[in-house]
Parts: C-alpha cells; structure tokens; sequence
C-alpha cells in the first residue's frame, strides 16, 4: 500500500518514523512518501518536505508567513494527487493538517488522524470537521477518548509512543551516572529559543558549581546559539544528544510540549519556561481554556511541575524555581512519585505504534 504521511515539528517526524517502521512489519510492500525531518526519511520513506521548513508558532508569525503556507498547501494537494496513496496519515500539526483533511476527504482520500489535534484546549469546534473529514482517529493521551466521547465521535487509544522510545533507550545505552548537568531545552523554532534561552542562561550565574547544556534543535544552525551562549562560562551545548543529556541531568529547564513529557519519562526535575509574543499570547490566554500549558500537568491533572508564563518566567523566578528541584528533598520525592504515576498512566495502551500500525493497516486492509 502507499502512504502518504505529514507531520509538521520534530517530535512528528520521531513518531512518524517508528509508525513507518511498524508499517513495515506489516506490510511488506509499504511504500512512503513524507512530509517530516531525517528519521522518517532514514527509515526509506521518500522525504518531500523537512520539517524546518514549516514551523511557524504563535498568531502573529503565522500572518506574516501566510503567503509560505498558502503555497506549502497548494504544492501538498498537487503532490498528493500525483502519488496517488492507499491513505493519508496526518500527525498533529493542525493548522495545516486539518486542512489538507477536508481537502483529501473532497477527493475520495482515507484520512487518519495519528496524535490528535489538541482541540480540548482550543477551538473545540474543530471536532465538527474532524468528524466529518477523518475516517479514523488515533490518540495518545488517556483522557482525549473522553473528550471526543463527549462529541459522539469514537476514538481509539493506543498509549503514548515515547514510553517505549525512552525504555528502548534507557536499555541500550550505557549506565549514564547522574551529573552536575542542568539541561535547557528551549525548544526548536528561532522565535521561541530567542525569546526563552537569554532567561534561561542568565540563571546559570547564580549556579556555579553546574554545567547548563543546551539542547539545540537539529532544525537551526549552529552558528545561531553561538552569540547567545558564548558570555557564560559554565553553558556548553549538544546536538542530537537529548536524551543522552537528559538520561545525566540532575534537572531541566524545558520549554512546553513534548520536552516536558520526555524529561519527566528520564524522572529529571524540570520547570516550565513558556515565553510568546505579547500579542500572541493575548490572543491565546482569551481563547485557551485549559488549566496548564505542560503535557505532564494535564495529564495528571494538577501541577506537577512548575509552570512559569509569560511575565512569571523571569531570571529570579526560574532561580527560586530551580534552587527547590535541586536542593528541596521532599519536592524531589513528591516528584519521582508523580512521574512513576504518570508513566503507569501513559503505558496503558502498550507500545503505541506497533497499536496504530495494525490499526491502520487494519483498516485499510
């Protein structure tokens, strides 16, 4: 059968790639044609678009890049009407995605739909158009099945594929012995480093008996960070070493998303650093109606980890914040607690993309 995928950010790209994977298991003459980064295309699929090239975050960066993504769609359609796939598999992404769904279902496509859109935290009405334009809903955080119920829509669970991202990790790597390391994640796109990572580097001076290292994101240059990290003495930074990063760390300074979710899986002490354009976030703080931006403190439901928005995410906030994760007993084991919750919760559904494999191909057959 032919595939034709989209994911529009790297953690898209890390769980299209162990979806194709499971694919292939089942299907020996799978043939993929992507939009993503390097892992989907190293598992053979055929890459059309890097992610890097599509990442755009908050309203106003959006309006200024109208034109890119209007072409972005056009060239999409035309592409996917020349490869003629058996399915259409759309990860996340919605803004683009959910567009191109109404779009492929017009033309007779299969639609799945692989990590909902997070529709519960905004514009809930989109559910009218998934219902209408995706022929099959995969999701991967345990109360999204509730939250479609409340629409009549049925969807299938399939667990949180980074559960076994991180075991498969943490069993094949060395045993990594924890360090005076601080990981700053702030995040992959140019606006948000810009606007989080000069914060997040000033703390290190209060910290100098730690190495702040810097996780930079595979999509950006190097030569970006290097004005922004060469005041400090004690910041150091790695490429593609995330995880090995995070598997030594004795906490995390980690922007919002899936980083959130992967440091608390490694069990590293983190806060919240969420900082947006002031009028991207005006936007959002009326339309948003969730009680936490964090994965970790929606899924469980209560604040987990500390978040620090907007005007809260200050150098002495993210200092306080910091000095109780590294030095304050009880809040670490409170913490350790919570993460092995969470994990328990996450691992429900077993391996999540072996699950939406079969699903898929399933359907499909």
């Amino acid at each position: 059968m032919r595939y034709y995928i989209i994911a529009g950010e790297a953690s898209g790209d890390l769980h299209g790639s162990n979806l194709i994977k499971e694919l292939q298991r089942l299907d020996a003459r799978a043939d993929f044609r992507c939009w993503g980064g390097d892992k989907m295309q190293s598992t053979g699929a055929t890459l059309v678009k890097h992610f890097r090239d599509l990442a755009f975050m908050g309203f106003v960066e959006v309006l200024k890049n109208l034109k890119t993504i209007f072409r972005n769609l056009a060239f999409c359609k035309e592409d996917i009407t020349e490869y003629k796939p058996d399915a259409l598999i759309l990860i996340d992404y919605p803004g683009f995605n959910l567009r191109i769904s109404e779009w492929a279902k017009e033309q007779g496509y299969k639609v799945i739909y692989y990590i909902s859109p997070q529709v519960w935290a905004w514009k809930e009405n989109r559910v009218k158009s998934i219902k209408r334009c995706v022929d099959k809903m995969l999701v991967i955080l345990p109360f999204e099945k509730a939250f479609y119920e409340k629409w009549n829509y049925k969807v299938e669970y399939v667990g949180h594929p980074l559960v076994k991202v991180i075991d498969d990790f943490k069993a094949q790597s060395s045993n990594h012995q924890q360090s005076n390391k601080i990981a700053v994640l702030p995040g992959s796109r140019k606006q948000e480093i810009l606007t989080k990572l000069p914060i997040m580097l000033e703390v290190s001076k209060s910290f100098p008996d730690h190495q702040f290292v810097v996780a930079k994101a595979p999509g950006v240059e190097n030569s970006f960070y290097t004005e922004l990290l060469s005041p400090y003495t004690n910041v150091s930074s790695v490429v593609n070493k995330t995880y090995e990063l995070l598997s030594e760390a004795r906490a995390a300074l980690v922007t919002s998303g899936t980083a959130t979710l992967e440091t608390a899986l490694f069990n590293v002490p983190e806060v919240i650093c969420y900082k947006g354009s002031n009028i991207s976030y005006q936007i959002a703080k009326r339309l948003i109606k969730i009680k936490y931006i964090c994965l970790v403190n929606l899924i469980m439901d209560k604040e987990v980890v500390k978040e620090l928005i907007q005007n809260e995410l200050t150098i002495e906030n993210v200092t306080k914040e910091l000095k109780d994760i590294l030095y304050n007993t009880q809040k670490q084991q409170q913490l350790q607690e919570d993460y092995s919750a969470l994990k328990n919760l996450l691992s429900q559904g077993g391996n999540a993309s072996a699950n939406a494999a079969k699903s898929i191909y399933d359907f499909l057959a």
